[in-house]
């Protein structure tokens, strides 16, 4: 699935989805079917004498979508996917790219939006200026990077700093609880921090801070500069 659309502009969508199915293998009845099918569940029964060019940009990608996977391949590779998209047609194609993951696909997706990344990946590859500077599971990543800061909610008073932390910022909400930031110390865990604060005051929520993957790739990017 290109990010510039890979489609004959002139070509009926039908008339299209079925050609380049039978490219990929299908037999005529085999790929009707399988069109049907989609076209109802992506509610597009209206577009099959339409031609390609006459559809905005987020309905060709619509199209060229369900060229790339009606086939079901084993190995599919996506590029910018959601480009053109409103969230809610977004949200949709990223359910599709959900589902054939569960059903045994392999998928390899290039993309810029650190937050698609965040909510689809499981194994990454950053690449800057042509060169991989970054690899290795998304987990064990966001792991890497993490900035070893806590957030918490309590009640009390609790000093600005602490055998095992600092407090990084802090604010007092409507209902008298306070929420902070906690630096945990070198050397230092959330054990060794909460061992220390339940003393002194009394803990509502307590939890680790994970770097997120914008966070992440802003940090490696500069690194590798």
């Amino acid at each position: 699935l290109p990010e510039e659309r890979g489609l004959y502009k002139k070509m009926k969508v039908g008339e299209q989805l079925l050609y380049l199915a039978r490219l990929k293998g299908l037999k005529k009845d085999e790929a009707m079917e399988k069109l049907k099918e989609w076209f109802i569940k992506f509610d597009i029964k209206t577009w099959w004498d339409k031609n390609v060019e006459d559809l905005s940009k987020g309905m060709q990608q619509k199209i060229q979508f369900v060229a790339t996977v009606l086939h079901q391949p084993k190995l599919i590779i996506l590029d910018e996917p959601f480009s053109g998209f409103d969230p809610i047609n977004a949200n949709l194609i990223k359910d599709e790219i959900l589902e054939l993951k569960e059903k045994g696909s392999t998928i390899i997706f290039s993309t810029h939006r650190m937050e698609s990344v965040e909510e689809l990946c499981d194994y990454i590859a950053l690449i800057n200026k042509s060169k991989k500077v970054l690899e290795g599971k998304k987990s064990d990543i966001k792991q890497q990077f993490k900035p070893n800061t806590f957030s918490m909610d309590y009640t009390g008073l609790l000093d600005s700093s602490g055998h095992t932390y600092s407090i990084q910022n802090s604010s007092t909400n409507l209902d008298g609880t306070v929420s902070s930031v906690i630096k945990a110390s070198a050397g230092f865990e959330s054990n060794d921090i909460l061992k220390e604060i339940v003393e002194k005051v009394k803990i509502i929520s307590f939890k680790e801070d994970l770097a997120s993957m914008n966070d992440v790739f802003m940090k490696a990017v500069k690194n590798s500069n």
